[in-house]
């Protein structure tokens, strides 16, 4: 476990904390912060997946307004900040940044074969739009912000997509959820998990919304996913 720097397609570097497994090589998979920056928990993600054999990394994305951000879920001051960083993020620098990160690590000594991404909340919305715009080899986003807002580019997607959708996400609604479903529908490449009694953060270990059986359900399924895709 390390941190690393990569250079930014336009100028500038930032930081990601690098994971690599004990054999000393695996397929590369980029961990997709939530709004709470490279914290303890997406350190901890990283780890785990270099576990199951994966050089795994997670970028600072909030490194243009201010590098470094580690919150937690547990004090309002750190909702309050995280929903700053949120509204001054550029999702399309984000993306750039992951495409940066992807390539980074597909040229790096410990990466042997694919590379994929797997996102939470804010990074799911990311991993969304990393099958819509990059060449990663496999996306996973889990209760994604916002998708509705990115349908139009759904065709785009030429690469496996698995989406887990708590099916009562407060940061969504029926609605949007229906969208989303009705602009999927039919696409080989997209397989969506609906969790139906879930809110958002299911996943997010320590959470107020952690559920344990939905959580290991989510990441069973997700570390089948990956397996096929990347391997």
């Amino acid at each position: 476990m390390t941190t690393v720097t990569i250079n930014a397609t336009d100028g500038g570097s930032f930081d990601a904390y690098l994971a690599i497994p004990a054999g000393g090589k695996g397929p590369g998979l980029v961990l997709i912060q939530e709004i709470f920056g490279v914290n303890a928990n997406m350190r901890a993600l990283c780890d785990h997946y270099a576990a199951l054999g994966y050089t795994a990394i997670c970028p600072d994305l909030f490194w243009r307004q201010e590098p470094g951000v580690q919150l937690t879920d547990q004090t309002e001051a750190e909702w309050q900040r995280a929903f700053q960083l949120y509204n001054g993020f550029s999702e399309a620098s984000g993306v750039e940044d992951l495409i940066a990160t992807v390539d980074f690590l597909r040229g790096h000594e410990a990466t042997g074969g694919k590379v994929g991404t797997l996102g939470y909340c804010l990074g799911g919305k990311l991993a969304f739009l990393m099958a819509t715009r990059s060449d990663a080899d496999a996306n996973v986003s889990y209760y994604g912000v916002g998708l509705d807002g990115a349908l139009g580019e759904v065709s785009a997607i030429t690469k496996p997509l698995m989406l887990h959708t708590a099916g009562k996400d407060k940061f969504s609604s029926d609605e949007t959820r229906a969208k989303v479903n009705a602009a999927i529908e039919g696409n080989h490449l997209i397989v969506q998990h609906v969790y139906p009694e879930q809110d958002h953060a299911f996943a997010r270990v320590g959470g107020e919304h952690y559920d344990a059986k939905a959580a290991d359900l989510a990441n069973q399924r997700t570390a089948t996913f990956l397996k096929e895709t990347l391997s």
